[in-house]
């Protein structure tokens, strides 16, 4: 006999201290997971169940911070179901819509070449701050 794959396994959500938040448009409430026999379960599926239990569309639904308790088979975070995608991109921190892909990643220097480029401007005043932002040292 074939045991069935981590996918197929059973999963029961429960949810405690919901609140429904009328100023940020959402529900609120605390989700745990039990999953016996399987070691997690992704945030995608959560999601997925999340929104047919509360009868909700897949894209309102927000779930992070889940951590497994010692020994597995339980897991407890956190879950926001938002009225609508304008209270989600209203209120959500950009970071979860772009996970989400709701919105995309802002790509921009590393922290320590931010810092180097406004120490490098430092140096020289005027319209020649853009051109020493750029300019590269030479040792």
């Amino acid at each position: 006999m074939a045991t069935p794959s981590a996918r197929e396994q059973p999963v029961t959500l429960r949810t405690r201290k919901f609140i429904r938040n009328p100023l940020l448009g959402r529900r609120q409430m605390v989700v745990d997971v039990l999953h016996p026999n399987r070691s997690n379960v992704s945030k995608d599926e959560l999601r997925q169940k999340l929104s047919e239990l509360y009868k909700a569309s897949k894209d309102t639904v927000s779930c992070f911070g889940f951590r497994t308790q010692y020994g597995g088979g339980k897991s407890t975070g956190f879950a926001l179901i938002y009225d609508s995608n304008e209270s989600l991109k209203k209120f959500e921190p950009h970071y979860r819509q772009v996970r989400y892909g709701m919105a995309k990643k802002i790509e921009k220097a590393s922290r320590q070449q931010r810092k180097q480029r406004k120490n490098r401007a430092k140096t020289v005043r005027g319209t020649a701050k853009g051109k020493a932002a750029t300019k590269d040292k030479k040792k």
